[in-house]
């Protein structure tokens, strides 16, 4: 279902599942009030950018739902720039596919990463029918056609910017089969063994395969969870050991010791 306009896609899928009217998807060409988690916004153009929300079900643990689409559209993204380097420089290609095994990658708990800048991010809420969960909703904001951005996000950057730098050439991406190709793949890693698609997204980590790198701990409240700043006091440094089925992130520092964090506990400083 594309929708010209609304307020979120995640409430306009939310409104429709109590009444029972939910479609498999919903994507618009503008959101008037997009949002991430804990209260951050995503900036979009018209009809620049993928905004939608995916239906999916309610009877799997509700951070494994993170994973799994995280997966697809890591596999969705990878694929598209993979394409574009085929047709532009065909010699190449097979380079730039281990190239991207680095580049591209999925930033604890759910942000889509080129290098250090973002491409996407996810919200993962439940709706309700009645008294009982009977869905979950995946609403997703793909950085896609877009180059430029008023709002003060430290490091944007759409498929279109990271195919220009690779390519040297502009591509406009096609939104409609776009979604089309990221609703497939979230059916198709639904179906897949647990296992494998948790193989993927932690093979996929941002920083996750060296290091140590630079993190700072956080107070808990409900500002929106920001990177933090080279140079920013109390940064330690450490590796990413794991990602627990909760969603917990497990971190070891230089001294050994373990320390597992809550997605809004600790920051990347970046």
């Amino acid at each position: 279902m594309k929708v010209q306009s609304t307020n979120s896609t995640n409430t306009l899928m939310r409104e429709l599942a109590a009444k029972g009217e939910a479609p498999e998807f919903i994507y618009a060409e503008f959101q008037t009030e997009g949002r991430g988690q804990t209260g951050n916004k995503w900036e979009s153009e018209v009809n620049k950018n993928l905004l939608c929300s995916i239906l999916l079900p309610a009877d799997e643990e509700p951070f494994y739902l993170t994973v799994a689409v995280s997966v697809a559209l890591h596999t969705v993204v990878a694929e598209m720039i993979e394409n574009e380097v085929q047709e532009r420089m065909p010699n190449e290609s097979a380079l730039y596919k281990l190239v991207l095994q680095k580049d591209l990658t999925i930033k604890w708990p759910n942000d889509l990463y080129y290098k250090d800048s973002k491409l996407a991010g996810m919200l993962i809420e439940g709706a309700i029918c009645g008294q009982t969960l009977n869905y979950a909703i995946a609403g997703i904001g793909l950085n896609v056609n877009q180059t430029r951005w008023r709002s003060a996000a430290p490091n944007p950057i759409s498929l279109k910017t990271v195919c220009r730098a690779i390519t040297g050439e502009q591509t406009d991406f096609d939104i409609d089969l776009l979604m089309e190709r990221l609703y497939s793949e979230v059916q198709t890693v639904l179906q897949m063994p647990r296992s494998k698609v948790w193989e993927k997204y932690k093979e996929h980590l941002y920083r996750g395969n060296d290091g140590p790198w630079p993190f700072v701990e956080r107070d808990v409240n409900m500002a929106p969870t920001m990177n933090a700043p080279k140079g920013i006091k109390g940064a330690f440094n450490a590796w990413i050991v794991d990602v627990k089925p909760s969603g917990e992130l497990v971190l070891q520092d230089e001294e050994g010791e373990l320390h597992t964090y809550h997605f809004k506990q600790i920051r990347y400083v970046i």
